[in-house]
């Protein structure tokens, strides 16, 4: 999951709900910044499985001050957005219908400047799931960040379904500190120290954020989506034939799916190809000025020193 540096909220930037005909979702909003030089259009954010708007709360500041107008949100179901105890409301093609209307309802909202759209991992595919549903409509442009062609790596696949295994027979407060004992256990530490040893105060604040977080996201969208990102087939080809400019971005290593798979995606979409150095599965967090730069520059249709 990703690991936001701060909770803060740019200074005009605000958190809010999205309305649109297919409900209400949670949304963090940052109109382009007052400072910036023009305002280059719109950008929707989608994240990730286990994921939130927060994810992207690194990239509001830089993305803004270039002059876009960027909301990141909640998908049905996650942390603040709310939704059913229902595995069939989170459906794919579902959750696909929601990033469409989302887009229809930021599309009636500007003034017919560009309109980017950008899915993080499983947010990628759930984006490609709408694109090919209905089309380009709106969209100006399309970025599948740390996100693959088809289903994540047999290993990912394994801790996965651990989580589909024992999310039906815990709560979601029990499933959180049995997947933090899996964690320690993973990395050598002693199972007991994630209880019993406090955060370091340092952290502590993002410690606090990720378990309300996990607490709040509705256990049957997290079911639902990870046998989504077991199952996933491979629909790049079908992508390829949607008319929009795309970009394949990446950390230099990813756990989900392995850099030359994506580098092998990027070439079969057409699509402009960035590794950000320094970052893994969450360059949106771990390296957010770098990957700001590299979306700029793609949005913009510039040349980025990041390129390959």
């Amino acid at each position: 999951m990703s690991r936001p540096t701060t909770l803060d909220l740019p200074a005009h930037a605000s958190a809010r709900r999205l309305e649109t005909s297919r409900g209400s979702f949670a949304a963090l909003d940052a109109p382009s910044a007052p400072e910036a030089p023009a305002a280059r259009g719109t950008a929707l954010l989608v994240p990730g499985f286990t994921g939130s708007k927060e994810d992207f709360l690194d990239l509001l500041a830089p993305l803004s001050a270039a002059g876009f107008r960027v909301v990141a949100v909640d998908g049905r179901g996650q942390y603040e957005s709310g939704g059913p105890r229902d595995e069939a409301a989170y459906a794919q093609d579902q959750l696909a219908a929601d990033v469409t209307a989302q887009g229809a309802a930021l599309a009636a909202a500007t003034d017919g400047g560009p309109l980017h759209v950008l899915g993080h991992s499983l947010g990628g595919h759930i984006v490609r799931a709408a694109l090919l549903a209905d089309g380009p409509g709106p969209w100006s442009s399309v970025t599948l960040m740390s996100s693959g062609p088809a289903a994540i790596t047999a290993a990912q696949q394994v801790r996965t379904q651990l989580l589909i295994d024992h999310l039906p027979t815990m709560d979601m407060e029990t499933a959180w500190w049995a997947m933090r004992s899996l964690d320690a256990e993973s990395s050598g530490a002693p199972a007991g120290n994630v209880v019993e040893v406090p955060a370091d105060a340092g952290t502590a604040w993002l410690d606090d954020f990720l378990h309300r977080r996990w607490v709040a996201t509705v256990p049957e969208q997290l079911i639902a989506t990870a046998r989504q990102l077991m199952t996933e087939r491979d629909r790049v080809a079908e992508l390829a034939a949607i008319p929009l400019p795309k970009l394949v971005l990446s950390g230099e290593v990813d756990y989900a799916w392995p850099v030359p798979l994506l580098d092998t995606m990027a070439e079969r979409l057409g699509a402009r190809r960035v590794v950000v150095k320094g970052a893994e599965h969450s360059p949106n967090a771990e390296r957010p000025v770098e990957t700001a730069a590299a979306l700029t520059a793609f949005w913009t249709g510039e040349s980025d020193a990041t390129d390959n």
